[in-house]
């Protein structure tokens, strides 16, 4: 087998990798966690921004809406523009400096890429991993009423999700979720393009989970037997609160009793669906 095509070889990925290394200084800096979580999470919302926009012109485009949720108002997405930014200020920024502080990262990135087959493991790993932390937590929290109101009360203010309503969150939520995010990196120890490209995946997917489409092109789509639940998945939890309390995989959720599937899963599978529960975004 021709060795760049090897999955325990590194040749593959090492072009990927040079030209990311040669710019440690920017990605070791203090600045670079805080920067990168906010533009890839506003770069990624934005083309979901012009889907909202061109909804009420395409017919298409409101046919793959969600059922029960209405268009988004300016207001909404300035809002939550707004709260994404300052909890990059107050919680994202002050940790990241803070870690970099007292763990002392490397003062150099590894000269090899990842082998392709060690990459994808521990990106599967570090979702995985990230999922049961989150699942675990967030059930904790919907379950004990004063945890729910401290901690997750801000984010279900958005009762109608879209794209940057993923970040809308209070600061107590966002720390937890960071720590899961940075704690899921750090147990498996992965490789700084692993751990790149999982902080980016993540913040892609919940994006799409807040999308309030249900694109063709989706995630839960691409991947067999409903392994992910996406936007139609994680749109019910907005509306009825106490089910699907994974925010990508769906195995948690069967295993504790908490999954309801979306109305077009449910008619495949034959599952009756529980009817969504309409309320309006409130800021």
């Amino acid at each position: 087998m021709n060795g760049s095509c090897d999955l325990h070889n590194s040749l593959l990925l090492q072009p990927v990798w040079d030209p990311i290394r040669r710019r440690q200084d920017l990605l070791l800096s203090n600045l670079f966690p805080a920067c990168f979580s906010f533009v890839a999470n506003v770069s990624l919302c934005l083309p979901f921004a012009a889907l909202d926009c061109l909804g009420s012109r395409w017919p298409w485009l409101r046919r793959n809406k969600l059922h029960g949720l209405g268009p988004v108002s300016p207001t909404a997405w300035w809002g939550c523009l707004g709260r994404v930014a300052w909890n990059q200020v107050v919680c994202i920024l002050p940790t990241t400096l803070l870690s970099h502080y007292l763990l002392r990262p490397p003062s150099s990135l590894p000269p090899a890429a990842p082998s392709c087959l060690r990459f994808l493991e521990e990106v599967v790993l570090c979702l995985l991993l990230f999922d049961t932390m989150h699942f675990m937590f967030h059930m904790r929290i919907h379950r004990v009423s004063w945890l729910f109101v401290k901690i997750h009360r801000v984010h279900h203010e958005v009762q109608d999700p879209f794209a940057l309503a993923a970040q809308y969150s209070s600061h107590w939520e966002v720390l937890f979720l960071q720590d899961f995010a940075i704690s899921s990196t750090a147990l498996l120890g992965c490789h700084p393009l692993s751990e790149v490209t999982f902080h980016l995946l993540n913040i892609w997917l919940s994006v799409e989970d807040h999308c309030g489409y249900d694109l063709p092109w989706g995630t839960h789509h691409l991947l067999p037997f409903t392994l992910f639940g996406g936007a139609p998945f994680h749109t019910i939890h907005h509306q009825r609160f106490r089910v699907n309390y994974t925010p990508y995989f769906t195995h948690w959720d069967r295993i504790f009793g908490t999954y309801m599937a979306p109305p077009t899963t449910a008619k495949k599978v034959g599952v009756q669906p529980g009817p969504p529960v309409h309320r309006k975004d409130s800021f």
